[in-house]
């Protein structure tokens, strides 16, 4: 007669359910970020949408072509470290938009190269004056580095590793709306707008989810061989 030993088990049965647990939880990521890219291309079919001085909410401009007026506060601009292109270290240039319609909204305006010879020392590059018309596309943040404490975003640093829209609107006292947009069109400013196209990654989280299944049969395999060695006579000594 077979015998089960109930330890052993408690122990394969736990171990089943985690690994089948993790790998819906995997398809389930993979489901979200190919919702994701659905959304990005029919936005990017979709038409512009015009920036008025109202409070928006970033999920209704994410990803979202977006056309703005305004002035831009030069002395409030932001660079913001470790943002490689090509290979090469640079920054992002971040500067918040007046709207004319009230309001403010951050712009990430482009790509500048770092000067490798001193690193606090900005490359030249030109901010157009009075009003401005620009176009590009809605982003819910500009990006995180990575950095070891937060030493490197502190306030009122020009060249910071980070910057959260929250805390810079309590920084600079300005009416921010919550989300940042991503500059496409050219205004002759030097910067280079060669935004990199988000990526999915659903093959990782596919490849995760077989490897958790897999683990999860495997699991049961060894979990039933055991138990049918243990019930085996002979097995036991008495």
């Amino acid at each position: 007669m077979l015998k089960i030993r109930f330890g052993p088990a408690l122990a394969v049965l736990l171990v089943a359910a985690l690994t089948t647990y993790l790998g819906f939880w995997q398809r389930g990521r993979a489901h979200e970020k190919e919702a994701r890219q659905a959304r990005i291309e029919q936005f990017a079919q979709a038409p512009v949408i015009p920036l008025q001085g109202a409070h928006w909410l970033p999920a209704a401009v994410e990803y979202h072509r977006l056309s703005a007026h305004g002035r831009f506060l030069t002395d409030l601009t932001v660079y913001l470290d470790n943002r490689p292109y090509q290979d090469q270290p640079g920054f992002y240039v971040i500067t918040p938009l007046k709207l004319d319609s009230g309001g403010v909204v951050l712009v990430n305006r482009g790509w500048l190269p770092r000067n490798l010879a001193d690193r606090l020392a900005i490359a030249p590059y030109s901010t157009p004056d009075g009003e401005v018309e620009i176009d590009g596309v809605g982003r819910t943040d500009v990006g995180r580095a990575f950095e070891l404490g937060h030493d490197g975003s502190a306030p009122h640093l020009k060249i910071r590793q980070n910057l959260a829209i929250d805390a810079y609107a309590s920084e600079t006292g300005l009416s921010l709306q919550p989300f940042v947009i991503e500059q496409t069109s050219n205004d002759g400013d030097g910067l280079v707008r060669d935004w990199p196209v988000p990526t999915t990654g659903v093959e990782r989280n596919y490849g995760y989810m077989l490897q958790w299944w897999g683990m999860a049969i495997v699991a049961i395999i060894l979990g039933l061989y055991a138990a049918w060695r243990a019930g085996r006579p002979g097995t036991e000594k008495g």
